[in-house]
């Protein structure tokens, strides 16, 4: 079975995306609905907010991403599991926790993943909420098991734990199902035990987990500059491992500039009006 790790008496919780460019597209994690800056709203840092974050990956652009980042004065939320690394031990591993640490310095803002990359696929019939899990990481990754909401709260929880230890900074009590993935039951559980989940705008999905022959660089940075507005949460990753012509390197910085030339700027999920509310409440 996975690891679930319970730690300090933690009692915390807890992409597929199809066709772009020409076909409609699929978005299971978008952002809610109602996310929005409403009259009774906290107002945001700036005019124009957008909300970048990056879930794991095989880290091999991490320190391009932190570079980029740092020159453009720029501060994100990074969604974080043990994903499997080009180098090192786990995205959350011991080879990794300098970086980690490194960007809590910056200023960034960090949130769990899950710790195994744990996929939701489907919930159980019973009194009880139980659910159908797939891990893509760690000793188990791509067998199905049946977990409580224990165990899936202790899952969530552990990774945003490891995040602590190495950055010294306590994550957002928000976290983000692997590909978006969820039911209204796995997300009542998540909030009973504090995790608040975070999806993606539509046009917030930068298109990095593409196929870089359908989806070119150059095509899903137009589409970006032309399609998002003003409140979006963006979502990119810190590698991924199927893509031939890697994202980052050619669009993430023109993609920064170009929206910053377009009146927006950028700010992490603590400001976001939709949050601030839930994480004040939950004392991070």
């Amino acid at each position: 079975m996975p690891r679930v790790i319970r730690r300090r008496g933690s009692a915390g919780l807890v992409r597929s995306v199809r066709g772009l460019l020409g076909a409609s597209f699929f978005i299971a994690g978008m952002a809610h609905p109602t996310l929005g800056f409403g009259q009774n709203s906290p107002k945001p840092s700036c005019a124009k907010p957008l909300y970048l974050t990056f879930d794991t990956g095989h880290m091999d652009i991490a320190p391009l991403v932190a570079e980029v980042l740092n020159r453009q004065k720029v501060r994100v939320t990074f969604f974080a599991a043990n994903e499997r690394t080009r180098t090192g031990d786990g995205s959350l591993g011991a080879h990794w926790a300098p970086w980690w640490k490194a960007r809590a310095a910056e200023g960034h803002e960090f949130a769990s993943h899950t710790w195994d990359h744990a996929y939701w696929r489907g919930d159980l019939k019973g009194v009880e909420p139980r659910f159908r899990i797939r891990p893509s990481a760690g000793a188990f990754a791509g067998r199905e098991f049946t977990w409580d909401a224990k165990q899936y709260c202790a899952n969530v929880a552990y990774a945003a734990e490891r995040l602590q230890d190495h950055t010294g900074k306590k994550p957002l009590p928000l976290f983000r199902a692997p590909g978006g993935k969820t039911s209204p039951k796995l997300l009542a559980v998540a909030k009973a035990c504090g995790f608040e989940h975070v999806g993606w705008s539509p046009a917030g999905f930068l298109g990095d987990e593409l196929p870089s022959e359908t989806a070119p660089n150059e095509a899903l940075l137009k589409k970006a500059l032309a399609d998002i507005r003003a409140g979006d949460i963006l979502l990119a990753h810190l590698g991924i491992w199927s893509r031939k012509d890697p994202w980052a390197p050619a669009v993430l910085e023109p993609l920064i500039v170009g929206l910053k030339e377009r009146g927006f700027c950028f700010a992490t999920l603590r400001e976001h009006p939709a949050y601030q509310g839930w994480i004040a409440a939950h004392g991070r």
